[in-house]
């Protein structure tokens, strides 16, 4: 069966994560993905030693490519890029601001050339603006974009413990880079993507940004509860492990007062009838639920609250992420041994089988390329 990205070729002079995201996801769907790396190697391989002696988001974002180290300070190095850049369908970069146009291979010069091209840039905040030659990592744009403002407890703001910034824009560039395929299966024309990193994230923070601007009500920093329902937290269990609940709605209100707590009357009770009021009283609902918990081992208060319709969870560690039940993995080949990676879970109808997923070496497909891609004397 042909892979859906069969015959896209996408060249990539990428680094860290966001980019490599986007390039793997394409990967993932068939499409042909050359990485190009400095000389050195892209320096996520170094962010740490991990997985069997390799960086863990090196594996994770870079299975499935072709990889090969330029030095683009080098004329020949330099053209033949330029010459993979002819060829490729899409061609992704995510350079320091303006480090692409230096090299001639910014939008502008490579989109007059190859019309047909979908050039994509990923940035920290976009090509216009004040902050656009800044530089940016993720933790930065978790400060600059407010996220750390509503993330963290009472004592203090705290870092979303995964690089949700870079994953966030490299899944927009993956869905920019699909729709402007499309589009130019239609009429033939490429575009210029751009996605930054700052943007990508403020609009995800909409919802407590509205809430904010137009309601007055900017959203506390509040653990592993929830701003804006309740009661929505943790609770200790007799086993001292944790489980967590959520009521959604006044319905599930009126089940969880009979089922959980033994006292239909609360679901009555105007400081509790509603979410609005729940959340007022937040502390007392609380005070009401902790004994409860704490009489049951974690997995009979997991059995009551299902019996009961209301939503639950265990506060899993990563021991427990790798026992999970529903937990799928992905095999992939490194130069080290196989690695088993949690699964993307994205599942189709038609059954596709698996493309091999290997993780390159530093320049391990540098000659082969070299001798397809080499210009023309």
């Amino acid at each position: 069966m042909t892979a859906d990205l069969d015959g896209i070729l996408v060249v990539s002079l990428e680094q860290a994560v966001a980019a490599p995201l986007a390039t793997s996801r394409l990967a993932e769907a068939g499409a042909r993905v050359i990485k190009v790396e400095r000389p050195e190697g892209d320096f996520a391989r170094r962010y740490d030693t991990l997985v069997h002696g390799e960086s863990a988001y090196f594996v994770w974002l870079n299975r499935g490519k072709e990889s090969i180290a330029l030095d683009l300070r080098r004329a020949e190095d330099l053209a033949l890029l330029r010459a993979m850049a002819a060829r490729a369908d899409v061609f992704v970069q995510n350079l320091a601001p303006g480090a692409a146009d230096r090299l001639g291979l910014g939008r502008d010069a490579l989109c007059a050339a190859h019309p047909g091209l979908i050039y994509v840039s990923i940035s920290g905040y976009g090509e216009e603006g004040p902050y656009r030659d800044q530089k940016a990592y993720d933790m930065l744009i978790q400060a600059e974009s407010g996220l750390l403002s509503i993330n963290g407890t009472a004592q203090g703001p705290a870092r979303v413990g995964i690089s949700v910034c870079d994953i966030a824009a490299g899944e927009t560039a993956f869905a920019g880079i699909l729709q402007s395929l499309i589009a130019r299966e239609r009429n033939g024309i490429g575009r210029h993507v751009e996605v930054s990193l700052f943007q990508t994230m403020a609009d995800w923070m909409n919802v407590p940004y509205l809430q904010s601007h137009y309601g007055g009500m900017a959203p506390a920093r509040m653990g592993v509860q929830h701003p804006s329902i309740a009661p929505y937290g943790a609770f200790v269990c007799a086993d001292g492990r944790a489980v967590l609940l959520s009521v959604q709605s006044d319905r599930e209100w009126v089940s969880f007062a009979a089922g959980i707590l033994g006292r239909a009357d609360l679901s009555q009770d105007p400081r509790f009838a509603t979410n609005v009021a729940r959340v007022a009283h937040r502390d007392q609902i609380d005070a009401l639920i902790a004994p409860v918990m704490a009489a049951l081992p974690r997995d009979q208060a997991i059995a009551l609250l299902n019996r009961s319709g209301i939503a639950c969870g265990r506060l899993s560690d990563l021991a427990d992420l790798a026992d999970h039940p529903q937990a799928r993995r992905t095999r992939v080949a490194t130069a080290s041994g196989p690695v088993d990676l949690m699964d993307r879970g994205l599942r189709f109808s038609d059954a596709r089988d698996s493309l091999p997923a290997v993780v390159p070496g530093v320049d391990e497909h540098g000659a082969a390329l070299r001798h397809e891609f080499a210009p023309p004397p």
